[in-house]
C-alpha cells in the first residue's frame, strides 16, 4: 500500500501530557490515553477531554476491558494498575517474587481475561521479560526469551500466539501460546533495521502497523512479512515520537497514533480496518 501523507492526520485532542498509550473504548466510543504524570484521559468524539484519574506515576501502554476499566503499565510506580471508571486506582500486579516489575510497558488481553504484560527491563541490558497476569492479580513469568527491550504486543486473530515488538532487537517476534498456556519458541516475523519499533496494531486482514519511538515513523507490514513505510515525519511535528498505534472508531476504520514527544495524539484513515481487540467483561 502507498504512503499516507501527513496532511491526512488530524489531532484527536489538544493538551494531553505526552501521551504514550492510546486505546479505543469499545464500551463507550471514546479514545483513551495516558499521561506522563499518570493521568488517564477519556476523549469524546468532539475532542473534549475528561481526566478520569491520576496514578501519580507515568503511564506507558494501556488496555481496556469490557466494563470500562483501564489497565495501565505504570513505569513510575513499576506496577500494572487497574483504574476503575469511578477513578479508583488499584495495584493489580508488581510482578513475581522472583522478579519485580521494573519497566512495565504494554499489555494485551486474551480471551480468558489474562493480561500479557511486557517488562522492557533496563535499556541495553537485554533483561526484558513477559508476564501473564490473571484478573485476580496472580502473576507468572511467561516469556523469558524476549529480552531485547520487549515493548508493544498483541494477540493474533486466532489467539494462538503473542506478537511482541522488541525495540532493541529491531523486530517483531511471534511467540506461540502452547496448549498448556506456556510460551513456545519465539521467531522473527519481520526485521525493522534502522528504527526503534515500539507499538503494534493488527488489521483484520493480518496487516501489521508498527510505530516507532525513533525515527518518527509508522511501518506497515504485509501478512507475508514485507515492511513498507506507511508514514514518516522528518520534522517530528505531526508524528512526534509516535510510540503506539490503535484502531479506533465504530468500524475500527481509523488509526490513532500517540504522541509521547508532544501534546496531541492524531488519527487518520489509512485504508485498513482493525482486528477487534479482546475486551473481556471481568466484573
Amino acid at each position: 500500500m502507498g504512503a499516507v501523507p501527513l496532511e491526512r492526520f488530524r489531532a484527536i485532542a489538544e493538551g494531553l501530557d505526552h501521551p504514550e498509550g492510546v486505546a479505543w473504548g469499545y464500551h463507550d466510543g471514546r479514545v483513551y490515553a495516558g499521561g506522563e504524570a499518570g493521568q488517564v484521559y477519556a476523549v469524546d468524539p468532539d475532542g473534549s477531554i475528561r481526566e478520569i484519574a491520576s496514578t501519580g506515576g507515568f503511564l506507558y501502554g494501556i488496555a481496556l476491558d469490557g466494563d470500562g476499566n483501564v489497565y495501565g503499565c505504570d513505569f513510575g510506580r513499576a506496577e500494572l494498575v487497574r483504574v476503575h471508571p469511578s477513578g479508583e486506582v488499584e495495584t493489580l500486579s508488581r510482578g513475581t517474587e522472583e522478579r519485580a516489575m521494573s519497566v512495565p510497558n504494554f499489555c494485551a488481553f486474551d480471551d480468558a481475561g489474562a493480561l500479557y504484560v511486557t517488562d522492557s527491563g533496563e535499556w541495553g541490558r537485554d533483561d526484558g521479560v513477559v508476564y501473564r497476569v490473571q484478573p485476580d492479580g496472580r502473576t507468572e513469568l511467561w516469556g523469558g526469551e524476549l529480552t531485547a527491550f520487549p515493548n508493544g504486543c498483541c494477540l493474533t486473530a486466532e489467539g494462538d500466539a503473542l506478537l511482541v515488538v522488541e525495540s532493541l532487537g529491531r523486530r517483531v517476534a511471534r511467540v506461540p501460546i502452547l496448549a498448556d498456556g506456556s510460551a513456545g519458541e519465539p521467531s522473527a516475523v519481520v526485521e525493522l533495521p534502522g528504527s526503534q519499533p515500539d507499538g503494534i496494531a493488527l488489521a483484520a486482514d493480518g496487516t501489521m502497523l508498527v510505530s516507532c519511538y525513533r525515527p518518527d515513523r509508522i511501518w506497515v507490514v504485509s501478512p507475508g512479512g514485507r515492511p513498507e513505510i506507511l508514514a514518516e515525519d522528518p520534522d517530528g511535528i505531526v508524528l512526534n515520537q509516535p510510540a503506539n498505534v490503535a484502531f479506533i472508531g465504530e468500524g475500527l476504520d481509523r488509526v490513532a497514533v500517540s504522541s509521547l514527544g508532544g501534546w496531541s495524539p492524531v488519527e487518520a484513515d489509512v485504508g485498513l480496518v482493525g482486528l477487534p481487540l479482546r475486551t473481556p467483561r471481568l466484573g
